[in-house]
């Protein structure tokens, strides 16, 4: 039976997406309004948007009201929760990886 963590689904599917992961990186850097995220890209701010609550329905960041602006911060808990996941399969990875290099070291 395949284990179902909506959490995790909703990180990994917004870092699915070239354009999510580089606003997340530019928002983990330092806050930016929506505008200022937008201002890079060759799209709508509406797209942008939609960008941005996919983020933010992930728990990746945080959109805050400042003034007639708002603002986008980093939630980095979200992200730890995926690294936790991630870790599990390092050992594993780890391991096989070594273990190839044994078998090829004898040969």
């Amino acid at each position: 039976m395949v284990e179902s963590n909506v959490a995790l689904d909703q990180i990994f599917g917004a870092l699915a997406d070239a354009t999510r992961r580089d606003i997340l990186k530019r928002v983990s850097i330092a806050e930016h309004t929506i505008g200022e995220l937008a201002a890079p890209y060759a799209i709508s701010l509406a797209a942008i948007a939609k960008h941005i609550n996919v983020l933010e329905k992930a728990g990746l960041i945080i959109k805050r009201r400042s003034g007639k602006e708002k603002v986008v911060q980093i939630q980095p808990q979200a992200i730890e929760v995926a690294f936790s996941y991630l870790s599990e399969y390092e050992k594993v990875w780890s391991d096989r990886f070594d273990a190839l290099e044994k078998l090829l070291e004898e040969r």
